[in-house]
């Protein structure tokens, strides 16, 4: 169900924030930001999980959400660019914010009751 929602959610978000371009550029950008959401949204857990185990305290705190973050990026802007999306910055703005925000609460819970 997650996975789902993170392709309709910010597959249509990049379909918004690409509008004014030609179709189908919007619905490309679509296309390929559900995509990346819905597979990333399958390994976030996994890889604050498997991070936060190999970190000594304190980097566990902000080292798994910031590595999370930068792959993240990383792979997103290569995509978009690669795929030709239009509002690279735009489109992936929101579906970062909310990624790396679960990742920072999750990777703060678990270190919370696994505790220092």
């Amino acid at each position: 169900m997650h996975v789902l929602f993170a392709f309709v959610a910010m597959g249509s978000w990049a379909v918004f924030v690409n509008h004014g371009h030609d179709m189908p550029r919007p619905i490309y950008a679509g296309l390929v930001q559900g995509t990346m959401s819905a597979g990333l949204t399958l390994l976030l857990k996994s890889v604050i999980d498997g991070l936060s185990h190999r970190i000594a305290y304190p980097m566990q705190l902000w080292a798994p959400p910031a590595i999370a973050c930068l792959g993240s990026a990383s792979l997103l802007l290569a995509i978009h660019a690669a795929s030709g999306t239009p509002e690279i910055w735009k489109t992936i703005a929101v579906p970062l914010l909310v990624s790396t925000s679960y990742a920072t609460l999750y990777n703060y819970s678990i270190s919370a009751r696994r505790g220092p």
